[in-house]
């Protein structure tokens, strides 16, 4: 972040070294430009701060998503996985917004609970096959190898990788926990 903050700086010294080259005649409100000059100086900075904290705050999201509306779990009710014990379609017209996916529900009493705890209801490992992240890779994945597990949701590429996730779910989960930062910092947004 540092380097980046210097990169602007310099990049700044250079554009006004560049303007005053081209431009050897000063006006006559040359105190002007210079007590504006501090001025324009704090309005950079500013904005350039607020560009580094807004690209923080997105830097540990990476959610399998699909379509423009950026719909995690190709639109299923996260919550439903684990009250209904099923795959449920959510609604277009009940969503939140979590780690910069739109999760979709069937109802307002499921958006409700999501809401409160969204760690709880959004599928593990971003909702990318789990068996892939323990692997370092982020697969797709078919919304018919859902399990619950210890509490958690889980989804995987296909059922003969959910067989192999399954084989070893301990060992598995432990090494998809172990790579998932990694993939964050190298995929994320």
């Amino acid at each position: 972040m540092a380097d980046v903050v210097l990169g602007l700086r310099a990049s700044l010294r250079g554009a006004k070294n560049s303007f005053l080259k081209t431009h050897s005649l000063r006006s006559a409100n040359q105190t002007k430009t210079k007590e504006r000059n501090p001025k324009m100086k704090n309005i950079i900075k500013s904005i350039a701060a607020v560009a580094l904290l807004s690209v923080s705050a997105y830097a540990g999201d990476l959610v399998n998503v699909s379509g423009a509306s950026k719909a995690a779990v190709s639109g299923y009710d996260t919550v439903a996985f684990f009250t209904e014990g099923k795959p449920v379609s959510g609604s277009p017209f009940i969503t939140a917004e979590y780690q910069g996916a739109t999760y979709f529900f069937a109802t307002e009493e499921h958006k409700a609970l999501f809401t409160a705890k969204p760690e709880k209801y959004a599928p593990q490992c971003g909702g990318f096959c789990a068996y892939g992240v323990g692997l370092g890779k982020l697969f797709p994945v078919d919304i018919n190898t859902w399990q619950v597990r210890n509490e958690k949701l889980y989804l995987n590429l296909n059922a003969d990788i959910l067989k192999k996730f399954n084989a070893d779910f301990d060992g598995n989960v432990a090494k998809a926990n172990k790579n998932w930062p990694d993939l964050v910092k190298k995929d994320g947004k």
